[in-house]
């Protein structure tokens, strides 16, 4: 049996299980016909929704955006049903070992009236939760666009630059876009920071350079009087489609590096710039994609070579598992490494000061914000766009600014 009809029959497995406990909740609230298999029935669509678009997508389109839609379907009908599972199995659990004690005892123990239906209510109860999340992720989170600020302070920083400011962006994913309105008013966000210089940390498109061809007009209204830069992110390598051949793929990718000129962003493939400012400079730094399991295209040393130890440095490296795995101890001393690609997975709980959680984290050691060792900094951008799901739940996309300070 193929490794992919395996997983088929246990996702499968999984699906049922979900399904007979979340319908025997809603048989125990409601004896209406019309609800219980309505409820059914939407479970059912997203399944065969989602299975009929991954088994008949030309692997030639990407990622396209039926089966973005078909993913957020398929989590909406999903996610609220395994909070009800938890609630429900919990409650079976305790019946089995009241049962059991009630065996050893020779004691027959009585469920209490109307506990099995309280239950099945506080099982929908807390299944309305990720419901509510999901639908306002999919419909305004992915557009409820957050500026964080920084102000990160080194010693060996130049004068000429205390006080200058880099915005952050990074994982546009333009494939993903629907709304043109929403993204110029993030435009417009990103320009009313006002910083002296931009930065974008990779992956411009889902896979194709034609991706951004309805886009080109509202982002290269980015403004920044010092200068904008770019790198390349995993996905700009078109390694997430199917080729007819190897031409094709090159002439893709190709077309995604001349993409960045024309949105005003001088592209950095491996190699560095000074930033010159009263007589002093800062060394940027743009590699191309490094990360585990990816694409390792990036060059540390021929994007280097030309700059001193001493100099102030700057990295641009899409992948914050390139900082993890080779910057952070490097003896050559990036003080500050930009990354993105994670997107805090799109999904987590964020409240400043108190909680901090994403499935991302026991991926990436280094998932969203800012992070300090060996006295360097990264910050890992949580993206702009998306990307697989088609919104963004408690992790919203970011506009990073951060101000170098002299300290």
């Amino acid at each position: 049996m193929s490794r992919f009809f395996a997983s088929i029959i246990i996702i499968s497995l999984v699906v049922i299980v979900f399904e007979v406990y979340a319908f025997q909740a809603i048989k125990t609230i409601t004896k209406n016909k019309f609800i219980r298999y309505g409820w059914l029935f939407i479970g059912v669509l997203a399944y065969v929704n989602f299975f009929y678009v991954i088994l008949t997508s030309d692997r030639t389109s990407g990622q396209t955006k039926d089966f973005q839609w078909a993913v957020g379907m398929l989590l909406v009908v999903l996610l609220p049903k395994l909070f009800m599972l938890l609630v429900l199995f919990g409650e079976d659990v305790f019946r089995w070992i009241q049962k059991g004690i009630s065996y050893l005892s020779s004691k027959e123990t009585k469920p209490l009236a109307g506990r099995r239906a309280f239950i099945a209510k506080v099982a929908l109860a807390m299944a309305s939760i990720p419901l509510a999340g999901l639908l306002y992720g999919i419909f305004k989170g992915k557009y409820n666009y957050k500026v964080l600020k920084y102000q990160l302070s080194f010693k060996d920083l130049p004068e000429a630059f205390d006080g200058f400011t880099i915005t952050q962006i990074t994982d546009i994913h333009a494939g993903s876009f629907t709304n043109k309105e929403k993204i110029s008013y993030a435009v417009d966000l990103i320009n009313e920071q006002k910083s002296d210089m931009i930065l974008f940390t990779g992956d411009l498109v889902n896979n194709f350079a034609h991706e951004m061809d309805d886009w080109i007009d509202v982002f290269k209204k980015l403004e920044a009087p010092v200068g904008k830069y770019s790198i390349l992110g995993n996905h700009d390598y078109g390694d997430y489609s199917k080729w007819k051949n190897p031409a094709d793929k090159k002439a893709n990718f190709k077309a995604i590096k001349e993409l960045h000129p024309k949105i005003g962003f001088e592209l950095l493939l491996n190699e560095h710039r000074y930033i010159e400012k009263d007589g002093q400079k800062i060394a940027l730094v743009g590699v191309e994609n490094w990360g585990r399991g990816f694409n390792k295209a990036g060059d540390l040393n021929k994007a280097s070579k030309g700059i001193n130890q001493t100099d102030f440095k700057i990295l641009m490296s899409h992948d914050p598992s390139h900082w993890e795995s080779k910057i952070k101890k490097d003896a050559f001393n990036y003080q500050l490494t930009l990354s993105g690609h994670t997107h805090g997975l799109q999904f987590g709980i964020e409240i400043p000061g108190w909680i901090k959680w994403s499935p991302s984290q026991y991926v990436y050691k280094q998932w969203a914000g800012l992070y300090k060792e060996f006295g360097r900094y990264i910050n890992v951008n949580r993206g702009f766009g998306y990307h697989a799901f088609p919104g963004r739940v408690g992790i919203w996309p970011e506009i990073t600014v951060i101000e170098l300070i002299k300290g």
